[in-house]
């Protein structure tokens, strides 16, 4: 009898892709890349005194918070899962000088954020931002001589950031200043101080973006930076400079790479992931924030759009995704909100 479904080749209609496109389950059970709470870090803004939470203007959604208000939020997601934070503190203006030398003090804000989260969270992995930006009036985040940046003496003092940081309990100094040879030093100076442990993640791919602008307001740096930081970020034209920054981190110790800003430079993140056999992570910066923000139009839309831009990091090869949703996200799909709306926050 003559089989009249007979094979006819290699394509339709032999082949049809849509039957794993059925329903939901299948879709889900066919997915390559998938995104959970593991794989977010979660960026706060930290400014001095008790009970405080001012909303940043360009971030809806995100505040500048006390220590004791971060506190709150830190525990309920630690108990969510979440792998991460990152401390970004909002230095006064008082405090900020020629050689950022607020960074050194034991006592400073950011030291006493981490040591008040690592007694209520032991395991949480915390990462500190080593760079000069916040504590400089010059908002550079390097030191300064004759209106250039100082890369070797900018190197020392970071070496003594890092492991200030780390005294505090800090596991995680984040160097973002793109400072030559600066992993290599700071890995030599947590050695010798005792901490061999505590790693170190590189921004070694850190464009200069259009995109930091938001950040810099959160900060309270707008209006403070002296010319721009072109001299020490990337161009963003170059993606075999990218290559060779982070290739040298990774020969001077680092543990972990940062490609930064994330979907914009997803050909680096894709290149880097498959290039090193390190973590490679992914920061969605505070002007991809925003653009999602207005671009979801109502809530439900907004977190449809989160949803998507994760994955595409994951796709690109992102192993952990620093973002300013990363708060609500994990308060949303394991706090059992099934609306669309957002958690607190």
């Amino acid at each position: 009898m003559e089989n009249d479904g007979a094979w006819r080749g290699s394509g339709y209609p032999s082949v049809r892709m849509r039957r794993l496109r059925e329903h939901d389950r299948v879709r889900s059970f066919v997915a390559e890349s998938r995104v959970c709470v593991e794989d977010l870090l979660w960026p706060i803004f930290v400014l001095e005194g008790t009970g405080k939470r001012e909303e940043i203007e360009g971030m809806p959604g995100v505040y500048r918070m006390s220590i004791d208000e971060v506190l709150k939020r830190v525990v309920e997601v630690y108990d969510k899962g979440l792998c991460g934070v990152m401390i970004f503190p909002v230095v006064e203006r008082s405090l900020r000088t020629e050689d950022g030398g607020e960074a050194l003090k034991e006592e400073n804000l950011a030291c006493r954020c981490v040591r008040a989260i690592r007694d209520l969270c032991p395991f949480l992995m915390i990462i500190c931002d080593v760079a000069l930006d916040p504590y400089t009036s010059h908002g550079h985040d390097g030191l300064l001589c004759d209106g250039e940046i100082d890369n070797d003496g900018t190197v020392k003092v970071l070496e003594k950031m890092a492991c200030v940081l780390a005294a505090s309990g800090c596991d995680t100094v984040a160097p973002s200043d793109m400072m030559d040879g600066r992993v290599g030093s700071i890995r030599a100076a947590l050695d010798s101080s005792g901490f061999e442990k505590t790693r170190i993640l590189s921004y070694g791919a850190k464009y200069a973006s259009c995109l930091y602008g938001p950040f810099r307001e959160a900060l309270s740096s707008g209006g403070l930076l002296r010319g721009d930081k072109k001299s020490y970020q990337m161009d963003p034209a170059n993606v075999r400079e990218a290559m060779r920054e982070l290739s040298l981190d990774v020969s001077e110790g680092a543990d972990m790479l940062m490609v930064k800003p994330g979907m914009w430079y997803m050909d680096v993140l894709s290149l880097a992931s498959r290039s090193f056999d390190i973590p490679v992570l992914s920061y969605q910066v505070s002007g991809e924030y925003e653009m999602i923000w207005k671009a979801g139009g109502d809530d439900a839309g907004r977190w449809r759009l989160v949803e998507e831009s994760f994955l595409c990091l994951k796709r690109a090869g992102a192993r952990g995704i620093v973002s300013y949703f990363a708060y609500d996200w994990v308060c949303r799909f394991r706090g059992g909100v099934e609306d669309g709306g957002r958690g607190e926050g």
